[in-house]
C-alpha cells in the first residue's frame, strides 16, 4: 500500500495497464487524464491509483473503438464535474450505438466463418482427412 501512497512511476503504470510508456506520455499530451499528472522532486511523473483506475476505463473505451476526440471530450466532461451528465450520457449512447453495430457486424462475420469451418471439416471428413 505504501507504493500507492508514494505514487507510481511511469514504468509501474505501464506494467499495470499494459500501455507503453510512450502511450502514457501520449495520453497525457492529449489531455486524457482527469487530473494533471504530478511530478516528483526530480521532475519524473508520479501517478496515483486514481490515474491507473481512470486509464483502465480509457483502455476499455479505446478497445471498444471510441475515437480519441470522443475520449478526450468525455475526459473533459468528467474533469468538469457534476452538471454535464446529459452530455456524458449522449456521448455514451452514441458510442453504445457504434459498439452495438460493430457487434452485429462481428456476429455476421462469425456466422460466415463458422459456416466455412463446417464446410471444410465436412469436406475433409468425406476424404478421411479429419
Amino acid at each position: 500500500m505504501a507504493e500507492v501512497a508514494a505514487g507510481l512511476s511511469i514504468g509501474q503504470v505501464a506494467e499495470r495497464t499494459g500501455l507503453s510508456v510512450h502511450a502514457l506520455r501520449f495520453y497525457e499530451q492529449q489531455g486524457i487524464f482527469v487530473s494533471p499528472v504530478r511530478r516528483g522532486a526530480a521532475g519524473r511523473r508520479v501517478y496515483s491509483q486514481d490515474d491507473v483506475d481512470w486509464l483502465e476505463v480509457c483502455i476499455i473505451l479505446r478497445a471498444s473503438g471510441m475515437p480519441l476526440p470522443a475520449l478526450r471530450r468525455y475526459t473533459e466532461l468528467v474533469r468538469e464535474g457534476a452538471g454535464n451528465e446529459e452530455e456524458r450520457l449522449a456521448l455514451m449512447r452514441e458510442h453504445h450505438g457504434r459498439v452495438t453495430d460493430q457487434i452485429g457486424r462481428l456476429a455476421q462475420s462469425l456466422d460466415l466463418i463458422t459456416f466455412k469451418v463446417g464446410v471444410y471439416e465436412d469436406l475433409l471428413d468425406q476424404n478421411g482427412q479429419v
